[in-house]
């Protein structure tokens, strides 16, 4: 960890970089941001932690805790809520074995995340598999989706 943190500072200072790219680097290099990363800057830097973590609450891109090698958005938007989202979602935590408050699965390759809104209503419910975003989608097309892959990674129900 130390290394990577030592290159994204040498990025920092030789950029003129800001809090925000700092906290996309540590993201894109782990995944989300580890607590020891922040801590780890904010003592370099002499930045208050508390000033990382303010800007990383304000923007949804930054998570704080590992996410699944494959991200499942889901929107909750009043079109895809009406057209059955809720149904889809609850359909996704069976076929991941994920209970109400989990929202990774144990091996790390799924997360599920639901979303308020993403601007696709005329093609409600949508669901967004890495960043494809899936519209009109039916409960057999998305199980589908998620079993090929499962299938994938070789563990195929």
């Amino acid at each position: 960890m130390e290394k990577t943190l030592e290159k994204i500072l040498g990025e920092y200072r030789k950029n003129e970089g800001n809090l925000i790219s700092i906290l996309q680097d540590i993201e894109d290099s782990f995944g989300y941001l580890p607590e020891d990363a922040v801590n780890w800057f904010s003592a370099r830097l002499d930045i208050p932690a508390s000033r990382f973590y303010g800007v990383a609450t304000f923007y949804s891109q930054f998570h704080f805790k590992p996410r699944g090698k494959n991200i499942i958005t889901a929107c909750c938007g009043t079109a895809c809520h009406v057209k059955g989202s809720e149904r889809l979602i609850n359909g996704i935590r069976k076929e991941l074995d994920l209970s109400e408050g989990e929202d990774t699965t144990k091996d790390k390759e799924f997360t599920l995340e639901k979303v308020n809104c993403i601007g696709a209503c005329s093609i409600a419910p949508v669901i967004i598999i890495n960043k494809k975003v899936n519209g009109k989608v039916s409960a057999d097309k998305l199980l589908k989706e998620l079993r090929s892959l499962k299938d994938i990674k070789g563990e195929g129900k």
